[in-house]
């Protein structure tokens, strides 16, 4: 029988209690340090676990279940005639020093000591991709604050696989993955087991919206297009301080502007449950008061209860509302219309089928949802399918279905005496129909009427969870980031927060980092290359004539951009050393795995300093051309010349990067790029390092794909193209932290 058991040694100067590991077998004693240290007050010895209390409480415990399994398993595969003190002990001592060096359940790498005290601020990246909004907000913190990552979500492989290797393996951090499509029934529950009951401060993300996308073709009804629904739906179950929703800026003018006025309206829409009662109770006080639009007041009542219900619930109550109108068309029905016509009229049929659709409003959405992921599948656009699919599409929509009804009250032309109920039962489905906001809109003649608009206002203050200001155009060259990429954030904060209205630049326009700077030092890589480590970069011999006027272009600089010649570190530098201030200082080296199979196996982990360096294959022809293009310094410029020397191409487009600019938004596909001194395209590393993520970061798998596959697949060059500008993440987050309560 064996007893295996920790306990507390004596404490050494900081007064920290080493924990030690003694296993009694018979006659074999052994007791082995195990390598960590707490607080007395942080141990649980009844439980023989780490408390809460203590900053790194999950991943000791962790390590410590790990060590007492492996002693288990030990005793019982060897002979007990072969333990000795010694022998035990050396079996022990290798498993606490493999497990700290490497080891898949990893110890937490920050320094705790540094973080005693201080108060965490946790949130949640959805859409992560490979996670520039987490690396921005693990890289933020203000005087006494700091994040703490909870959970990243995504629907590719490849993006669990990128955060699995950086945040988990590399870092050392406790956060969950979460892979799966944000639209499925059970994602909320499934987020909810993930997080096991803690309070998230913040939640970011981008939901990716390619068919609003200045830089593509518009489409009606692409499967991305309902996402920020279903992103607000988790804001409403989490209900977070704060929430940071990044997107295009075509979604600005979408529409004329509707879907960002929709999506206001939505966040505005988002109600406080505890609060709701108020506002359900002066509606039947209202309504009491009203003599002539009761029907109408009690409409408004039954739609604003649609907001504090579940899924099932709302079911219901989205047929009990319908039946209750259709109750009226049968009452009216007869007067309208002879026996005769009420059984065989296309209008009648038409209002009564409808009715029928209306109350199908769950099977209609998933209907919805299989035509738009069938039309993905099968490509369809700018074809003569395309058409008639969003056709259908739109004929399915409740308020397509409500205006059919209306049109075919109109073609009943019934007498007028008759017009007052019609018109009511048409309200009533463009109530159904309405948001929140909508509702608020059109109670308001009725509060107006009866004098209770202070009142009113005061119970909207309160049900209203969330405050939002207009979403504003953040520059990413503002915040230190080598790059003029443009998107627009929405930034909505919890009623008992502070406003945030915009994120301040850290850098002016003459401050700004430039191309040189970001790459100048990895230039040291040729046609169909890879590196694995660093090489110098002899600017005197490769810009001979110009050296000092390129030297000029490098500057030192705080971590966001600001110029400081005296403290400062150049954008190289810091991409070299990292931006999260010493936090993880004993995290792993960087390393790269192309499956999760390998990411399990450390031994086949390529460990190195420098990781997606590689260049791509180009033949003598596309060489030349991109030479030429590239010495003329405009592919619109350059196009003449290459007809000339029969080296022209279909491709849409090359931008020539300028070294002492900025360069154009990062996308997807390096072949649009043409280095400022190569005539080669980009590595996933330099579109990395001007999207200002850290040398350490390393985007794991595929480093590219081509043709059908782009819909499914996310490698490398995608990841990067995709993601949030770390450094613009990390100015998102430090406003947040300066505000938060």
């Amino acid at each position: 029988m064996i007893s295996i058991k920790f306990y507390l040694d004596k404490a050494d100067k900081s007064k920290r209690f080493p924990i030690h590991l003694v296993i009694r077998q018979r006659d074999v004693q052994v007791k082995v340090a195990t390598g960590e240290k707490i607080l007395k007050k942080d141990w649980d010895n009844k439980n023989q676990v780490v408390r809460e209390s203590e900053y790194n409480y999950k991943s000791i415990n962790k390590f410590l279940l790990f060590l007492k399994q492996e002693v288990e398993k030990y005793f019982n595969s060897v002979p007990h005639a072969q333990f000795t003190d010694k022998k035990v002990k050396e079996k022990i001592l290798s498993l606490v020093n493999s497990r700290r060096l490497n080891t898949d359940v990893k110890m937490v790498c920050e320094d705790a000591a540094k973080y005693e005290g201080k108060v965490k601020t946790t949130f949640v990246d959805l859409f992560a991709g490979a996670g520039g909004f987490s690396e921005g907000f693990l890289q933020a913190e203000h005087e006494n604050r700091y994040y703490d990552f909870l959970l990243g979500s995504d629907i590719n492989e490849n993006c669990e696989l990128t955060h699995l290797a950086r945040y988990n393996y590399q870092l050392g951090i406790d956060a969950e993955f979460l892979r799966q499509d944000i639209t499925e029934p059970d994602f909320l529950d499934n987020l909810l087991k993930r997080l096991k009951g803690q309070q998230v401060d913040v939640v970011c993300g981008g939901p990716p919206c390619q068919s609003f996308s200045l830089a593509g073709k518009r489409k009606k009804f692409d499967k991305k297009d309902d996402l920020f629904a279903h992103y607000l739906n988790v804001i409403r179950i989490l209900r977070p301080k704060y929430f940071v929703m990044e997107n295009v800026k075509g979604i600005l003018t979408k529409e004329g502007g509707k879907i960002k006025e929709m999506i206001l309206q939505e966040i505005k829409s988002i109600v406080d449950l505890k609060e709701f009662h108020q506002l359900i109770h002066f509606l039947t006080k209202l309504r009491k008061a009203e003599k002539e639009n009761v029907f109408i007041l009690d409409c408004y009542n039954l739609r604003m209860q649609f907001e504090s219900v579940n899924e099932k619930e709302l079911e219901r109550l989205r047929e009990n509302y319908i039946q209750i109108v259709e109750n009226r068309f049968r009452v009216l029905t007869p007067k309208i219309a002879d026996y005769k016509t009420s059984k065989t009229d296309i209008n009648i049929n038409t209002i009564r089928h409808g009715f029928n659709l209306l109350k199908r409003s769950k099977e209609l959405a998933y209907v919805r949802k299989k035509v738009i992921l069938e039309k993905a599948h099968s490509d369809l656009d700018n074809d003569f399918f395309v058409e008639e699919f969003d056709a259908f599409l739109i004929s399915i929509e409740s308020d397509s279905i409500t205006q059919r009804i209306q049109n075919a009250f109109k073609n009943l032309k019934p007498a007028k005496e008759y017009q007052a109920e019609i018109n009511e039962i048409i309200s009533a489905l463009e109530i159904y129909n309405y948001s929140f906001e909508e509702c608020i809109q059109g109670l308001k003649p009725f509060v107006k009427a009866s004098k209770t608009e202070a009142e009113f206002e005061e119970i909207l203050s309160h049900i209203r969870l969330y405050n939002i200001d207009q979403p504003f155009v953040a520059l990413a060259s503002n915040y230190g980031v080598p790059q003029n990429r443009e998107r627009v954030l929405f930034i909505g904060c919890r009623k008992d927060q502070k406003l945030i209205k915009t994120v301040p630049s850290t850098v002016s326009e003459k401050e700004k980092v430039t191309v040189f700077e970001a790459l100048y030092d990895l230039d040291f890589i040729g046609n169909d290359d890879e590196k694995f480590s660093y090489e110098t970069v002899d600017l005197k011999s490769k810009y001979n004539g110009t050296t000092e006027k390129m030297k000029s272009l490098i500057k030192k600089r705080t971590i966001d951009g600001k110029p400081d010649d005296k403290k400062g570190m150049t954008y190289a530098e810091w991409s070299k050393k990292g931006r999260l201030n010493g936090r993880f200082s004993n995290a792993k080296n960087p390393f790269y795995v192309k499956s999760f199979e390998e990411l399990e196996n450390t031994l086949t982990h390529i460990v190195a300093p420098l990781h997606n360096h590689k260049t791509s294959k180009q033949n003598d022809d596309v060489v030349k051309r991109l030479s030429v293009i590239l010495n003329t310094g405009d592919y619109d410029m350059a196009k003449k010349e290459l007809k000339t020397i029969g080296l022209d191409s279909e491709k849409r487009n090359y931008n020539v990067l300028k070294p002492d600019a900025q360069s154009p938004t990062v996308m997807t596909i390096p072949d649009d790029y043409i280095h400022f001194s190569s005539p080669r395209a980009l590595t996933v590393r330099e579109m990395a390092r001007l999207q200002s993520f850290d040398d350490s970061f390393v985007f794991q798998g595929k480093r590219s794909t081509g043709g059908n596959k782009r819909k499914f697949e996310v490698p490398q060059f995608t990841l990067v193209g995709n993601a949030v500008p770390p450094l613009m993440a990390r100015a998102v987050a430090l406003e947040i932290l300066k505000s938060i309560k």
